[in-house]
């Protein structure tokens, strides 16, 4: 099993960043088989998305409307960031934290972001 944490999200006003931590516990084993690990975000009345997700071999993907002005990093197999700027009232949502290993996927309770002035 592996239990994910997020922080970070807060109310932002737009052309503002926010730095998203996520933090991963549980068994040792568990977490360093993680082979992506990455964000979701969900909106009132639209469906999960991908925000950006990295991989063990470092392999990044982003999604189309956040290209340029986010970057997920992995500090090691316990720590990932997304750094989020230029931030849109549009990416107000709720960002999960989402991780894989092959015992399934796990995923965090989820922070609030609000982009607003």
């Amino acid at each position: 099993q592996v239990q994910l944490v997020e922080s970070g999200g807060g109310l932002v006003q737009p052309g503002g960043s926010l730095r998203l931590s996520c933090a991963a516990s549980g068994r040792a084993g568990d977490i360093l088989s993680i082979s992506t690990i990455g964000w979701y975000r969900q909106a009132p009345g639209n469906q999960r998305e991908l925000v950006a997700s990295i991989t063990n071999g470092g392999n990044k993907r982003y999604a189309e409307n956040v290209k340029g002005r986010f970057t997920i990093s992995r500090e090691n197999a316990w720590n990932q960031y997304v750094q989020m700027n230029s931030l849109k009232p549009e990416d107000t949502a709720l960002y999960f934290c989402y991780a894989q290993n092959p015992n399934g996927d796990y995923w965090g309770q989820g922070t609030q972001v609000t982009v607003s002035s």
